[in-house]
């Protein structure tokens, strides 16, 4: 048995060795392979790329290099191989040059250093001089530096949303930028490649064409300003009214075919104001009073800002915005439901007030609750239900408010009338109120629910006067909106055991009631001051929540040395 077992173990060491003999081959003549490959690939240039990049600190042309993990994923994937020909470049730069019409800046991408070193080195090829390994290097290290950072800033904006606003959710999407440049070099078609990753919606070239014509007039010195005092109107007579006249004209609200007297507020001159104030979410009383003077007194120059950055903002959403979906405009105030780019359904909302803001995201409608419960928020519960419980004690049982004492589904119900009220203090609330099922719920009929971080949702509500209000800013975060049963119905399309009869009845029998959509939908929640309808027209709204300044800020303020360039293994933002 002994002379058996020692045989055994001689086969295995033997056996051992032998693989490991084979693994070493293997490994052997796979290293050989690679550094073949990269001895094949590597020239005078290529080496100077490797060596740049090996040694970190990176710069090229006096410039600071950002997308540096793209960059080098870029380069050890083709050996280090150079990049860009004299062609390559001037097709870049014909790219880089527009970037100012998508409301970049230029200059973030390396033009003026690219422009210096191409026209160099064109200098030097002119004049039958060599140009070094190591100039070259550095014009290919900028070019796709430029390329990288600029693609980053096309697909997903040139500012981290969540680094400004915790409200705001970016994006989730993984492009390899270092793969969508190998592939715009192998077909020699740079600029079209760019184009290919700005957003493809309507909505953000209509708007890309508004700035284009806002900085236009701000070129020509955009607008006179509307001097203070009285309210103007029609019949008025007067200089200030000469001012208001040339104002719209340059803005495109007055028609100037017909000849006037340009003193005499007459009824063309209302129906433009009227336009005016549409156009910029003012009530439409054709009079000049604070809030339209303060309107019309915007500069030009803040106009065009605040367009560069809602096409910002148009960067933050996803590619393909799918075949149906909601879209809610927090500044609008409105919620629209598109269907293969026709708007189908419209309705007037509630949004969170500023301190309880509504924030912008991107999720997907899956199902609704129909006569939902409404477990009341404990803030609200103790900031501002509490003082009124202790005045009154029979305010819950008014309002069918049920009391319960803990969170679980099994906790007991507390009559109010037995609570020694003057005992609670908002530090000290014991318990959890719920709202039952009916028109005064605070949720109304109808909750929508699309998952999301931080709990909103769309729904009914007993307060139908807040719609008729201009500046809707009401809720604790929540969108209340003015069609439940419509919105409800459109989202149960295609479901046979709905229609508006069968809802309606469901409705009427007061039971809570979970229904799944039979169709998931796109919902997106945003925060546009500014945009172009379908017919061009031009619309500017309040800054509600004083979210623009901090973006302005953050979209003129220098790149930073860190990855800005979204790939497999990095993040999407940066700057």
């Amino acid at each position: 048995m002994n002379c058996q077992y020692n045989s055994m173990n001689v086969k295995r060491v033997l056996l051992c060795w032998s693989v490991t003999l084979a693994f070493i081959v293997l490994f052997t003549a796979c290293t050989k392979r690679v550094d073949q490959n990269f001895t094949a690939q590597k020239t005078p240039v290529g080496e100077q790329i490797c060596n740049r990049i090996k040694a970190g600190n990176l710069r090229a042309g006096g410039d600071s290099i950002y997308a540096r993990a793209a960059l080098t994923h870029f380069y050890e994937r083709r050996f280090y191989r150079e990049a860009w020909t004299i062609q390559r470049a001037d097709d870049l730069l014909t790219a880089l040059r527009r970037a100012d019409l998508e409301g970049l800046q230029p200059n973030d991408y390396h033009l003026a250093a690219i422009e210096n070193l191409l026209a160099s080195v064109r200098s030097d090829i002119q004049k039958g001089l060599g140009v070094s390994p190591d100039r070259l290097a550095e014009f290919d290290i900028l070019l796709t530096d430029a390329f990288l950072v600029y693609g980053s800033h096309l697909l997903f904006g040139r500012v981290n949303p969540e680094t400004i606003q915790l409200k705001w959710v970016p994006k989730q999407q993984s492009v390899d930028l270092a793969t969508v440049l190998e592939s715009a070099l192998a077909s020699d078609n740079i600029s079209d490649s760019l184009i290919k990753l700005a957003p493809d919606q309507p909505g953000f070239r209509r708007l890309c064409k508004a700035l284009a014509h806002y900085r236009e007039l701000a070129l020509r010195g955009g607008w006179p300003t509307i001097p203070d005092g009285m309210k103007m109107k029609r019949g008025d007579h007067g200089s200030s009214v000469t001012a208001l006249r040339e104002r719209l004209i340059i803005d495109g609200d007055l028609d100037t075919t017909k000849k006037a007297d340009a003193e005499l507020f007459d009824e063309a001159l209302e129906q433009a104001l009227k336009r005016f104030q549409r156009r910029h979410g003012l009530s439409s009383s054709g009079t000049i009073d604070a809030a339209t003077r303060d309107e019309l007194n915007v500069s030009v120059e803040r106009r065009v800002e605040q367009l560069e950055l809602n096409l910002e903002r148009w960067r933050w959403l996803p590619q393909d915005l799918g075949r149906r979906y909601i879209l809610v405009n927090i500044p609008l105030f409105q919620l629209k439901v598109m269907e293969d780019g026709a708007q189908v359904l419209t309705m007037r909302i509630v949004v969170g007030t500023i301190e309880d803001t509504t924030p912008v995201l991107n999720s997907t409608m899956e199902y609704m609750f129909v006569n939902p419960y409404w477990n009341v928020p404990h803030d609200m519960v103790v900031h501002e239900m509490l003082p009124r419980i202790k005045r009154d004690s029979s305010y819950l049982t008014q309002r069918n408010i049920r009391m319960f004492k803990g969170s679980g589904p099994e906790a007991p119900e507390v009559d109010p009338k037995t609570v020694d009220w003057s005992s609670i203090s908002t530090d000290d609330f014991p318990y959890r109120l719920r709202q039952d099922p009916g028109p005064s719920n605070g949720m109304g009929r109808v909750k929508l629910i699309f998952p999301n971080k931080f709990d909103v949702y769309l729904h009914d509500t007993p307060g139908r006067h807040l719609f008729e209000k201009p500046q809707r800013t009401f809720s604790h975060g929540c969108i209340r909106i003015e069609q439940p049963i419509d919105l409800a119905l459109y989202l149960l399309k295609g479901d046979p055991r709905w229609n508006r009869e069968a809802f309606l009845r469901k409705l009427g029998k007061k039971v809570p009631t979970t229904v799944v959509l039979p169709e998931r939908i796109p919902i997106y929640l945003v925060y546009w001051t500014a945009w172009a309808d379908e017919d061009g027209t031009i619309q500017f709204r309040p800054d509600t929540y004083n979210w623009d300044m901090p973006l302005l800020l953050a979209m003129r303020a220098p790149l930073t040395n860190k990855e800005v360039v979204g790939t497999k293994n990095s993040s999407p933002h940066g700057g």
